[in-house]
Parts: C-alpha cells; structure tokens; sequence
C-alpha cells in the first residue's frame, strides 16, 4: 500500500460512492424504461395484435437486469459501511458503531468484565469485523483463552500476511450481511451430525434400477404393444419400495431445508476464502480444511444445493404429476443422504476454518489500521511481562498517556497507590488488555512488550449481585479464591486487583490483603494491585524484593485537581479526597 491506512481507506470510500451515485443514475434510467416498455406493451396490444410479445419480452429482460443493478448497489453500500466503519475506528470514532455481543462474557470468567472485552466500547467491538457467527465466535474464544506459545506466533505470522489484503476483507464485509443474517452453525452442526435415516446401501442402489424398470415398462406397453401387467407390476413394485421408505424420505426432505439454505449462504464466504493463495502455515492449514478429498467445500455444496433443487421441482404442479410415478422425491433423498454421509463430518471443519479465517480478518483489520501497534514477542520462559510506552487501545490516542512495566520472577508485584481518579484503575486495564491482545495473536498498543504466556486473574469490576444474594465483598474473596487456584495450575498468572479487600475494616484489610498476595508470589504469579489505604503499602515493604510500591500523583491548579498519569516510583505522599468533595460542593 502506498497510503496510509485512513487515505487509503478515504480513497477507497471515494470511489465506492461514485460507483453507488452510477448505479442509482441507472436504477432511475431502467424504472423509466420499464415503464416506456409497459406503454409500448399497450400501444401494441392495441395496433399490432401478437406483436405486443415483443415489448413483453424486453420488459422481462430489463426486470432482470434491474434485479442486477439493485444487487450491485446494496453490495456497494456494504462496501462504504466497511470503509466507513474503518475510518471510525481510526479516527476513534468507533465506539457504538460494531457488534459488541455482551453475551459472550460472563460475570464468572477471571477477567472479561474486568477489562471491557465485551460489550458497548469494548476490545470485541474495536476489533470485530467478522460477518459470520463462526467467525464472532472465535474472536470471542480468543479473547477469553490464551493460546499457546507455538499457536500465537502462527497466528502473528497469519495476520502479518493477511494486514495488506484489504480486498479480502472487504469482500468478506460484502457478503457478510446475508451470511450473518441466514447461517446458523448449531442447525448446521446438528444436521451433520444425526444417525444416517436409510441404513442399507443396497437397497438405494436398487431405486435406480426400480425407476428404470418401471420406465422401460411403460414405454413398452405404450409404443410396443406390451403387456399392461408387466408395467402394472413395475409401478406396484417400485410403490410398495417407496411406501416401505416414505417416512424416512419425508424426514430427509423436511430436515434438510434449513441446513442447505444456510450452506448455500456459507458457500459465498467459502467461494472468496477459497480463491485466496497463501504463505504462511496456519492460513495454509486453514485453507486446507476448506476442502474434502480435495474437492473444495463451496463446489461440494453447489452438488447439494443442485440435489435440493432438483427435489423441489417436485413441487411445480405440473411436474409433479410426471415425477410422481418414478418417485422422484425417493431418488433425491436418497442422495442428499448420500452427501451428508460424505460431507457432513466436514461442515464443521469448514464453519471452523471460516471462524478461524474471519478472526484473523479481523486482528490483520486492527494491525493493518494501527501500523504503529507492534508484535509482541513472547517469551519460552516466564513469568515475565516487560512493557514499554503501553497504552490502552480503548482511549483515543491522543488523550493515552503511556506508561512503562516490568515485572518477572524477580520483581513479581507492584503496589500502586495514589488518589482517586489518578490513574491506578487504568493502569491494570491497560496492562490486562495488552495482555489479552497479545494472547490472541494481535497486535499490541505499546512501543514494546515482551511477556510469556499468562493466565489472567482480575479483580477490577467485581460487583453486588441481588439476584445471588452476595455482597461485592463476598464477590470478591470468592475471585480471589478463584485467582489464587488459578495460580496453582501450570501456567503462571497475571493479577490485577484493584482496591484490594476495601470492603472491610483496615484491620482485617491489611492482614487479608497481605496473606493473599503472600500466597499468589509463592505459587509464582505476578501482577499490579492498587490501593489509596497508604496502610497497605507497607505489604510491599514485607514482601520486598519481590515487590515493590509505586505511585500516581496530582497537585491542584486553580482550585481544580491535575493529574499526569506517570507511574512513579515509591509511595504516594498526599490524598485527594478532601479536595474532590469541596470541588464538588461538600461542606468538609
């Protein structure tokens, strides 16, 4: 490319609006000529007689070709969303513009609450861009489970390749909102899966030569003067043989209507991801799965989208009464058993190799649009976690103030205290999602980050639940009890936890506070935890070299509280409370 991403993005959108404004001009100029035509239909109705075919048949003809125009122009309009969308997240006007599905999250998982992965102005809506669900799927799997060490170097190297295809892309974003609308992969999934209905091959060989008897039969009686019972005999066999498989043939027909509707829809993603030539060994994998016995899955299901076809003519009155007697909706259902016994252990292959296809799209989509956001690089051996410059890719660039952190088996807790609003919280949304991003294969928003693999615990918006019957502390002693078990399992943990146990007395606070941060170093994790009770500072200097306190810090400025966002080294000095309750008018 040799723009960068917004003019690029600009240019783009540029040209698919001039392409729009034509297709309207000419969806205005064939309205007119369709009504032109229906005119002259009448004039020579009225002049010509059986002429009046004539206009009739330029009438249809221009019907289809207005179907055409219409389908272009509704593809072009996916396109300047796509570009449009790309433009907001680059100019961080992004938020509320995706898909930001809250459910994929739960209150119980260790940090997707914690750290906005889902939900309006969430991580997932920054970075989704997949138009099937499969593909939403896996991007909100990857986001909640750190993949392996070997997994995430694959997938840096995947979306390093893909960063520049911006035509895939878009041409995914083209198809996507029929695909999303009309695929749905548990239906798919549970078709495929079902006990095969006929469970003789024999006897579905012998449909065909029933038919061919039957035919031969008639024929026979018909133009050679034969025997009527023979061919009496041929229908009452070949009937009797579909009487015995009518319910099973009923059942293939009326379960495989939604399944090869919603294949049919698929197979326009497939068709695009199947064109594509790549490099790198997870997309090449990738592609690989999209075919079976190396015929590629949207050809395979063309073949089922014909059977479906072909069985439905049943239903034209008149052909049905043709078909009828050669029981025409046997032989189909006969053979769109035989395509789900072949391929249906493949769809979910394929729905997986989209999902993972999709995901990529969208982590390249992010790098491609934030060229500044490097790889991380991860360690084989940890726990480590060096960030330089980090800031958080939620907050528009321009208002990030970055901050640098480096934590291993040495130094392996920061105690960061400071006043309200001075930027403890963010601190540990930041270092968490940098994290998430790096576990997933994505780019970072930092200068530099180096970590190994972590698992995340975080306690930074554990709340009250009326339903459950708990209290936020409760809440929180149970994470935290979820955290320190984490930290018993074989990858290290990454801990961020945000006012410690401030739901409880001073006393019990520090005593508390102190025994679970003892415990989670021990087990060989790492991580931030920020307080404004100066008292806990002091569990740094217990637990010292292995932790250590730092510090945000404000100073007011014309009656208004300034702050920097620096993390500094040692022990905040001074609190902000008193000042924020008479800036707001509190009497203290």
């Amino acid at each position: 490319m040799n723009l960068n991403p917004a003019d690029e993005y600009k240019t783009r959108l540029a040209a698919r609006r001039q392409t729009l404004e034509r297709y309207r001009r000419l969806d205005r100029l064939v309205a007119s000529a369709r009504l032109l035509t229906g005119i002259v239909f009448f004039v020579f109705v009225w002049l010509f007689g059986w002429w009046a075919v004539l206009p009739v048949i330029v009438f249809i003809g221009l019907l289809a070709y207005h179907d055409k125009v219409l389908a272009r122009a509704r593809r072009t309009l996916r396109s300047i969303a796509f570009y449009e969308r790309g433009l907001a997240r680059i100019e961080d006007r992004w938020i509320g513009t995706g898909d930001s599905q809250s459910s994929f999250g739960s209150e119980s998982h260790p940090y997707a609450t914690d750290l906005d992965i889902f939900g309006k102005a969430s991580l997932f809506e920054l970075l989704n861009t997949a138009r099937t669900r499969s593909g939403e799927a896996t991007l909100g799997r990857w986001l909640l489970e750190a993949a392996n060490r070997e997994e995430i170097l694959r997938r840096q190297e995947a979306v390093d390749e893909l960063r520049n295809n911006v035509d895939l892309r878009e041409d995914l974003a083209v198809l996507g909102e029929d695909v999303r609308a009309a695929v749905h992969p548990e239906l798919m999934l549970e078709w495929a899966a079902k006990a095969p209905v006929f469970d003789s091959l024999r006897m579905q060989a012998v449909a065909p030569f029933l038919s061919a008897l039957t035919i031969l039969a008639v024929v026979y009686y018909e133009f050679f003067d034969g025997s009527g019972w023979l061919a009496i005999a041929a229908i009452a066999l070949q009937s009797a043989f579909a009487m015995y498989y009518r319910n099973r043939v009923r059942a293939v027909v009326a379960g495989v209507d939604q399944p090869a509707k919603d294949l049919e829809v698929l197979a326009l993603a497939l068709a695009r991801l199947e064109s594509e030539q790549f490099r790198s060994p997870k997309l090449n994998e990738l592609h690989t799965d999209l075919t079976t016995r190396g015929t590629a899955a949207s050809r395979e299901i063309r073949r089922l989208e014909r059977f479906v076809d072909l069985l439905n003519y049943r239903l034209n009155a008149v052909f049905g009464l043709i078909s009828s007697p050669f029981f025409w909706a046997t032989h189909f259902a006969f053979a769109i058993e035989r395509w789900r016994g072949r391929n249906g252990p493949s769809i979910g292959r394929w729905l997986n190799a989209v999902g993972e296809l999709e995901a990529l799209c969208a982590l390249a989509g992010y790098a491609y649009e934030h060229p500044n956001d490097p790889f991380p690089e991860i360690s084989e051996s940890g726990p480590r976690f060096e960030g330089e410059a980090m800031c958080h890719p939620l907050i528009p660039a321009s208002r990030c103030v970055p901050n640098s952190l480096s934590l291993d088996s040495g130094l392996q807790m920061l105690v960061v205290s400071g006043s309200n609003m001075s930027g403890k919280s963010t601190l540990l949304r930041t270092t968490g999602v940098n994290i998430v991003m790096a576990l997933a294969g994505a780019p970072v928003r930092a200068k530099r980050l180096r970590l190994s693999v972590l698992r995340i615990g975080a306690t930074v918006r554990v709340l009250d639940s009326l339903q459950a019957g708990t209290s936020r502390f409760y809440a929180e002693i149970q994470r935290l009890h979820d955290i320190m078990v984490l930290a018993k399992g074989p990858v290290p943990v990454f801990f961020l936890l945000d006012e410690i146990l401030h739901g409880t007395n001073s006393h019990d606070r520090a005593i508390g506070a102190e025994a679970v941060l003892r415990g989670l170093i021990a087990r060989g994790a790492i991580g931030l935890v920020t307080t404004h009770d100066l008292a806990l500072a002091k569990v740094a200097e217990a637990l010292a070299p292995r932790a250590a306190n730092a510090h945000f810090e404000d100073h007011l400025e014309s009656a208004k509280m300034v702050f920097d966002y620096r993390l500094r080294s040692g022990v905040v000095q001074k609190s902000n409370a008193l000042e924020l309750m008479r800036a707001v008018g509190l009497e203290v």
